[in-house]
């Protein structure tokens, strides 16, 4: 059996192994990682040799880590990648080649339909009407959508959000407000079981669901890092933040959203919360404009998404797909019976 993880802006590590009676035997680690001493490498061998094939991969990353020397260095891995890698090979944990992604385009909906999808398509992949997938949002109307934790009162100015005729959705995931007009950002979703993100935490999961993006970035022009917990940032600052639900389903909803070309005035006079985060950013001048995407690469909103779409089929076995009318019929229910009720949306006031 074998297994492989590719450390996000690190290395791969390699497992292989046989399973004897239940435990793991003749277990060899190899990849193109540094290790110091090299005589380390066998004993991270040897704590393996002999665990139980149904370790977890933090139980396995303990092991190996109670079995180094304090002194020794690993260089773009960590013992929590050799556990991953491990319970790759055991089939209990899976990477991006394993899967077939379904690739959704953008589609000019309601922004609330679009957060009521988040909740339908999990259910779907769920069940296995679907496969894995990434979709792009666009929208046709301006709208806050606020995390699932975050209090109506403290983020949001009525009289902001009635002056600008936007309305605001409680989403299902957490994390920061989002404030969508049309063309104003970029917004995609991933939809993928939780064997994916096995062994990784939840930090470490928003990075390497992410990594392909920084990829597409790149190719666009910009150069982007991500800085936990959940933000990409590039060299002329933060272009973007992701959001993450973990359903019992065993399936993982993750989504990130990422500044096109923004009003940053209208933002501060409808969103509390952003007059705080950009008080320190030099945006106090009228008609100020939030423009990472825009200004970094000359590009279109469009021809930007086209370039994301293309990295990501690029990157992985894909094939592209569209929402069903039960789908659409069933978000759209969704949003009167639950977005846009006050019971839902202020559920944190």
């Amino acid at each position: 059996m074998r297994g492989e993880y590719k450390v996000p802006q690190g290395k791969l590590v390699a497992v292989d192994l046989d399973v004897v009676e239940d435990r793991l035997r003749h277990v060899s680690v190899s990849g193109d990682f540094f290790l110091e001493p090299d005589s380390a490498l066998e004993d991270i061998n040897a704590a393996l040799e002999g665990m139980p094939a149904t370790a977890g991969a933090e139980e396995l990353a303990q092991a190996v880590t109670r079995a180094l020397d304090p002194q020794v260095a690993l260089v773009g891995f960590s013992a929590d990648a050799v556990g991953i890698a491990v319970r790759r090979a055991l089939g209990h944990a899976t990477s991006w080649a394993d899967h077939t992604f379904e690739v959704i385009g953008p589609r000019v909906l309601p922004p609330a339909v679009h957060v009521a999808l988040d909740e339908v398509l999990p259910g779907e992949v769920a069940a296995g009407r679907r496969g894995p997938l990434m979709r792009i949002w666009d929208w046709d109307a301006p709208l806050v959508v606020i995390g699932s934790f975050q209090s109506v009162r403290n983020e949001i100015d009525p009289d902001g959000l009635a002056r600008h005729g936007m309305t605001v959705v409680r989403r299902v995931s957490g994390g920061g407000a989002m404030f969508m007009e049309p063309g104003n950002c970029i917004t995609y979703s991933l939809v993928v079981p939780t064997s994916l993100v096995e062994g990784l935490s939840f930090e470490r999961s928003y990075a390497f669901l992410d990594d392909w993006v920084l990829g597409a970035l790149k190719e666009v022009g910009v150069n982007a890092r991500y800085v936990p917990l959940n933000d990409i940032a590039s060299d002329a600052g933060k272009i973007g933040g992701a959001a993450q639900k973990r359903f019992a389903s065993g399936v993982v909803l993750h989504h990130v959203t990422m500044s096109y070309d923004i009003d940053a005035d209208k933002m501060l006079e409808v969103l509390r919360i952003g007059r705080e985060k950009m008080s320190d950013k030099g945006t106090a001048s009228a008609n100020k404009r939030v423009d990472p995407m825009r200004s970094q690469t000359g590009m279109s909103r469009a021809a930007i998404i086209d370039s994301f779409i293309a990295h990501f089929e690029g990157r992985y076995d894909t094939v592209r797909s569209d929402y069903t009318e039960d789908e659409l019929a069933r978000a759209e229910q969704l949003v009167q019976d639950k977005f846009l009720d006050d019971t839902w949306t202020y559920r944190v006031p």
